[in-house]
């Protein structure tokens, strides 16, 4: 959301506290990016704050706790403890931070609307008929207004009328020190890099954050009732490359240092016209090939390369090789009569999932997504959940989960003969 003060003092662009990315599309949502739901999504500094911090905790059923769930200016946390009584958590204003929220929900409080990503859907249509399992209000992002900017993440939105509900069956305790935290149904995870989003990047572990952003390990499933073990010496600050799940959908958060120094789409541009300019040839057809303009990242275009995901040898699409009694979808490439899936190769636009400005060289497999070897690399390394309990690689620019041994091959161009 661009904030008014733009339109007026355009020379003056807002402070950026960081960006995020919804993994599985290549740069923008199937049907066009729209208002609140698109692919990625800016933090930009507010004109006014509209941060807040907890404040007064009341035990129900007082009148003041009724009072703070009805008051429709006054943000608040009910955490229902069973019948006859709930606590209420007020918040209060906090001139030094702007918090995002994230959630399903079209309602005006949610700033970035996120559906369930379906892998490698070319249109909003198939995404719909899925039931949902993300949250209408799935969590908050607070900025620190001042440098360094940070970012800290907590589950939960506050709704329209600034509430946030936890039921009897969530989970939910008193802390310590005497105040309540809890968990939303299905939890937002969060994993942090080890060294940052870098060529140099491992995954972290993935832990769940509270709705008052502790960290702990994860419960046995998702919406399972008892929490996961409190986690003392991490925190939920966001780190560039920390990835965000919320259970039907995972965002990427990069910072605008980080975004800084990661290619841009006119840099991976460059990279595609130096492909072409080589003019790699099929090594069967002779007839030479070239990656289709990135805006055509959907259509099959008659110069595509494509692969044989078993040995990474590159061609133009041919018919021959078929092998019939694997249903057709195995080919024997001609160069080393190897048999295996025989896909069109597309390039990765989105380039917040770079971790590196290499060429292009890898493909993930079975999906045929090229980008940088360090990218491929990275990412086939990364369990993202998947459902209630399981974790599975996928590539970031579909969300097919990976096969094959390593998740991505390398790909043999053959060069023009003359």
């Amino acid at each position: 959301m661009f904030s008014p003060d733009q339109e007026n003092h355009p020379a003056k662009a807002p402070v950026k506290y960081g960006e995020l990315i919804v993994l599985g599309y290549n740069g923008s949502l199937p049907n066009g990016d729209r208002g609140r739901r698109k692919s990625r999504f800016a933090l930009l500094k507010r004109l006014k704050a509209n941060g807040v911090k907890p404040s007064t905790v009341h035990i129900a059923c007082t009148p003041q706790a009724a009072k703070a769930i009805s008051n429709k200016d006054q943000h608040s946390i009910s955490y229902t403890l069973s019948r006859a009584q709930t606590v209420v958590v007020e918040y209060t204003h906090d001139s030094n931070t702007d918090m995002f929220q994230i959630g399903r929900s079209t309602e005006s409080p949610i700033d970035f609307v996120v559906t369930d990503t379906v892998p490698g859907s070319q249109s909003n249509s198939d995404t719909q008929s899925v039931q949902s399992t993300i949250s209408r209000f799935a969590c908050r992002i607070i900025c620190e207004r001042n440098p360094p900017f940070t970012a800290k993440i907590y589950a939960a939105g506050f709704d329209s009328s600034k509430n946030i509900f936890l039921g009897e069956k969530a989970a939910k305790w008193k802390t310590l020190d005497g105040q309540m935290d809890g968990l939303t149904t299905n939890g937002v995870l969060v994993m942090h890099p080890r060294n940052g989003f870098t060529e140099d990047s491992k995954p972290g572990v993935w832990r769940e954050i509270s709705v008052c952003g502790n960290v702990f390990s994860l419960r046995e499933t998702r919406s399972a009732q008892q929490r996961g073990k409190m986690v003392e010496n991490e925190s939920n600050e966001l780190q560039d490359g920390s990835l965000i799940d919320l259970c039907g959908a995972t965002l990427l958060w990069r910072t605008a240092e980080g975004l800084a120094r990661t290619p841009t789409v006119k840099h991976l541009e460059a990279l595609r016209q130096e492909i072409n300019a080589a003019r790699p040839q099929c090594p069967v057809g002779f007839n030479t090939l070239a990656f289709p303009s990135m805006k055509r990242k959907d259509v099959v275009d008659e110069k595509q390369p494509w692969v044989y995901l078993n040995c990474g040898h590159v061609h133009g699409y041919h018919n021959w090789g078929n092998k019939e009694e694997r249903d057709g979808k195995d080919r024997e490439c001609p160069m080393c009569r190897s048999v295996g899936p025989y896909v069109p190769l597309w390039l990765g636009c989105e380039a917040g999932f770079y971790v590196d400005a290499g060429p292009p060289t890898h493909a993930f497999s079975p999906c045929g997504h090229v980008c940088s070897e360090k990218t491929t690399s990275y990412w086939s390394q990364i369990p993202l959940p998947h459902g209630t309990h399981t974790f599975h690689a996928a590539c970031p620019f579909c969300a097919h989960q990976l096969a094959g041994e390593q998740g991505y091959i390398r790909l043999i161009f053959q060069g023009p003969l003359d």
